[in-house]
């Protein structure tokens, strides 16, 4: 529940909106809810339920003690500032190393060394030296403190006392000792002029040995060319001399079986002909047409001129026989007195016998 304010308390509403806390950004809370292990737990910050014992309450004047709010993510501004000092640093520290003179390149065939220059020389080896040892000391003692560590000398110290002008005359003995520099300084240099020339007739022996290299090379391809010409053309020609007797062989061969075809078959049309005459597959059109055409109309016409006649005379010979049955008839029954007389005033039938056979006559002829 939360309190009703006084009515002295209350803004009036002319009076803008103002927020007295400085803004600052949300603390970072996970998306999802996290599982509840105990190394989890123990890492994550404890969330109290009870405002008296919470840490971030604070206790007293609220007005004496500022507290900042907890950032859990890095401010841009403070993030990009470091790494600009940072890029300003390494940038200074490049520059002191550019700056540092450092040691000039080696001559041409020399090269640098490294060269020990402590106070205590040290024997370098590849493998360091190890030695066994073995004490017995008394039980439960303190250790005493660790002694600065001083590299083992390997060599030998020798001292030697040298007064004022016992060593050496810088003018009088610096004279050898730049004669032997001027010397080798003069031998390196010829050495080095010697080798240059050197070098230079390696060069022209070896630009001559590559043109002789080149000529010989485009040589043996001029040659490899040839040869490659000479066997292709060599193939060509054999080629053309199997084909021309190929050609030949084909020829003569067509040639001899004209021949014998011509042999074979001189005997043989003839025959073939007269097979064909005397199967009927040449024939006369006149004649094949007298014979399709006109003779059987010929034999049909006499056919039927033939059943004419047959048709004629059996008419007749049934007439005939009409005639001589009345006669036989009338023979066979005698007629009366008065009927003899008019039956002599007839004719008789052996008159009219003659008519009918000149009749069969005329229908016997032909037509």
């Amino acid at each position: 529940m939360v309190p009703n304010r006084e009515p002295e308390l209350a803004v009036t509403s002319a009076v803008p909106y103002s927020f007295c806390s400085q803004p600052h950004s949300l603390l970072a809370r996970p998306k999802y809810r996290t599982s509840c292990d105990a190394a989890q737990t123990e890492k994550e910050p404890v969330r109290y339920g009870n405002l008296m014992y919470d840490p971030r309450v604070v206790r007293g004047n609220a007005l004496s003690l500022r507290l900042l709010p907890q950032i859990t993510e890095p401010n841009p501004l403070e993030v990009k500032r470091k790494r600009d000092a940072q890029k300003r640093v390494l940038a200074r520290k490049l520059t002191k190393e550019h700056i540092r003179p450092g040691t000039p390149e080696p001559v041409k065939g020399r090269q640098h060394v490294h060269v020990q220059t402590e106070l205590y020389l040290e024997e370098i080896s590849d493998r360091i030296i190890e030695v066994d040892g073995e004490c017995q000391t008394d039980e439960f003692l303190d250790r005493p403190p660790t002694p600065l560590f001083i590299p083992a000398k390997t060599g030998k110290d020798i001292a030697t006392q040298i007064e004022e002008g016992e060593l050496f005359d810088f003018d009088i003995e610096v004279k050898p000792i730049l004669e032997v520099l001027i010397g080798k300084t003069v031998e390196q240099a010829l050495l080095e002029v010697m080798e240059e020339e050197e070098l230079a007739q390696l060069w022209s022996h070896q630009r001559a040995y590559a043109e002789l290299r080149n000529a010989e090379f485009a040589e043996l391809q001029r040659l490899e060319e040839q040869d490659r010409r000479i066997r292709e053309e060599k193939e060509r020609r054999r080629l053309e001399h199997l084909e021309k007797l190929r050609k030949q062989k084909e020829t003569a061969e067509k040639i001899a079986a004209r021949a014998f075809a011509q042999r074979y078959l001189a005997d043989l049309i003839p025959s073939v002909f007269n097979n064909l005459h005397d199967s009927g597959f040449f024939y006369d059109p006149i004649e094949r047409d007298i014979e399709t055409e006109f003779l059987p109309w010929l034999m049909s016409e006499v056919e039927e001129t033939l059943q004419r006649k047959v048709l004629g005379r059996t008419m007749l010979d049934s007439l005939i026989r009409t005639v001589v049955e009345k006669r036989l008839d009338a023979f066979s029954h005698p007629p009366p007195s008065d009927q003899t007389e008019a039956a002599a005033e007839e004719p008789r039938p052996t008159d009219a016998a003659p008519q009918v056979s000149g009749e069969s006559d005329a229908a016997d002829q032909p037509v």
